[in-house]
């Protein structure tokens, strides 16, 4: 099966009812993705699939129908994304166990809304649950994003 990954194309030899978050993490090393209830209710796991947020741990290899970005592909140190150079200016990681999740759910919404208020903020990110309570720090960094997004 082919799959593209953070712009790179792997062949891999896994069943098709796989995840993908093992197909990523066992298959292909690629850690940043994290394992965190494995029912798609923590979103420690959200990747992109051809630029849609997806739980990769409910997601069979099999319905993968696109390009995969996980956190390695969003940015490099070098050009760090807006999301997350705004996570850094706001200090959101504490554990830092569910970020890459976060981060990767808040790109997903400014891409589809670039602009968004509290109320849609709050919508898109409810589903990526963070043990330490940094919630007001990721509303302000999502806000702070979009703004960097809309000076570029």
């Amino acid at each position: 099966m082919q799959l593209i990954v953070d712009g790179k194309s792997h062949e891999v030899d896994v069943e098709e009812d796989m995840p993908l978050l093992w197909v990523l993490r066992d298959e292909l090393g690629i850690k940043g993705v994290k394992y965190g209830c494995g029912v798609a209710a923590c979103g420690a796991c959200t990747v992109h699939i051809d630029g849609v947020a997806v739980r990769s741990c409910q997601t069979p290899v099999a319905d993968v129908d696109g390009p995969v970005t996980t956190i390695e592909g969003l940015g490099q140190p070098e050009a760090m994304h807006a999301v997350q150079e705004a996570w850094v200016e706001h200090q959101v990681a504490q554990c830092g166990y569910c970020q890459s999740g976060q981060i990767m759910q808040a790109a997903s919404l400014l891409s589809e809304i670039k602009m968004p208020s509290d109320a849609e903020i709050d919508e898109a990110m409810s589903g990526n649950l963070c043990r330490c309570g940094t919630y007001p720090r990721i509303r302000a960094a999502v806000k702070t994003a979009a703004a960097k997004m809309q000076e570029a």
